[in-house]
């Protein structure tokens, strides 16, 4: 049955898991679009998300993000900035992005 979930990838995961995450959200909203960018290390992954453990400016933080691997991608090696802190990520292992949609602020 096709419930319109991405499938689950247990290889996905198991590449994930100790991987450093390079992510990007983007909320919009009737007042416009924020970029939040952070890092983190993966400590789960599985059907029900991925669990990053944060670093850098927010370091002690989680973050969870959902189980879809078509949202995740190797990143190429470098050096990359991010934008409100000015933090530089060496060499991350993946890159995700996404996009929040709000109907309200």
């Amino acid at each position: 049955m096709d419930d319109g979930k991405p499938e689950w990838s247990d290889d996905l995961a198991a590449k994930l898991l100790g991987s450093v995450v390079l992510v990007g959200i983007t909320r919009r909203s009737v007042s416009g679009e924020t970029l939040e960018q952070f890092y983190g290390t993966v400590k789960r992954a599985d059907a029900q998300g991925i669990d990053l453990a944060l670093s850098g400016s927010r370091s002690g933080e989680s973050f969870f993000l959902p189980p879809d691997p078509r949202a995740f991608f190797p990143a190429q090696p470098g050096s990359y900035r991010l934008r409100d802190t000015g933090e530089i990520v060496e060499n991350p292992d993946f890159t995700t992005t996404w996009t929040v949609d709000r109907d309200e602020d």
